[in-house]
């Protein structure tokens, strides 16, 4: 199916003992491009998951083809930057989708990001929880509360301008990922928190549709 407008949405994926929900998230991606008449790829990096992850990726490639999943792992877990960054080694699209593989991120929001991307020409566009009728569903009280509060004190002391620094739900353009990705020495937690501030101070813009993490894959 032809790309939209020429755009490529390379997705990347980490996974770690991703087993049972690598395949449904898969689909869903699946579904949601071709749904959308999207030019779309998903590229799987797992980083030496235990539990057999990688022989399920391996299965989804001969599934929907090795031009649309594909594997690329690694031997162990290196950590969430060095695996975009892998993962943006083997990308052809010139968007980078960012989201986790537990479910947590619902593909159906991909085409919102897309709209809002193209509606101002954003350099990224970040799902918020935040604002409008964004919320979380699915988290207990102790995650929530240190993603409120991580939020909070980052808006606080270094005024990003944007209102979800913690989430990994985010839409790219390659070059400015790529950029990025040099800058930034944070890990873990912090990492995606540094990302959109580094993304101010450079002068990139961020788009902010709201989304739900919703506790049915099936909503």
């Amino acid at each position: 199916m032809a790309a939209r407008g020429g755009n490529k949405f390379s997705v990347l994926l980490p996974t770690y003992n991703e087993r049972e929900n690598l395949p449904l998230v898969v689909w869903l991606l699946v579904r949601t491009f071709r749904e959308s008449g999207t030019d779309f790829e998903v590229i799987i990096i797992d980083d030496g998951s235990p539990d057999g992850t990688q022989q399920v990726a391996e299965q989804l490639e001969k599934i929907y083809g090795s031009d649309k999943i594909l594997l690329r792992p690694r031997p162990k877990k290196l950590g969430l930057g060095t695996a975009y960054i892998h993962g943006m080694k083997h990308a052809t699209g010139n968007f980078i989708v960012i989201m986790d593989a537990d479910l947590s991120h619902h593909p159906k929001f991909i085409p919102e990001f897309i709209r809002k991307q193209k509606e101002g020409n954003f350099d990224i566009v970040s799902g918020t929880r935040y604002k409008g009728d964004g919320g979380v569903y699915g988290w207990d009280l102790k995650r929530k509360l240190i993603s409120r509060g991580a939020n909070f004190i980052t808006q606080v002391l270094l005024r990003p301008g944007a209102s979800d620094l913690t989430g990994s739900f985010r839409l790219y353009r390659k070059e400015v990922l790529e950029k990025l990705m040099e800058k930034c020495v944070s890990k873990g937690y912090v990492f995606q928190m540094e990302m959109i501030v580094r993304a101010r101070q450079l002068g990139y813009t961020i788009g902010e549709p709201s989304l739900r993490n919703s506790s049915s894959p099936f909503s």
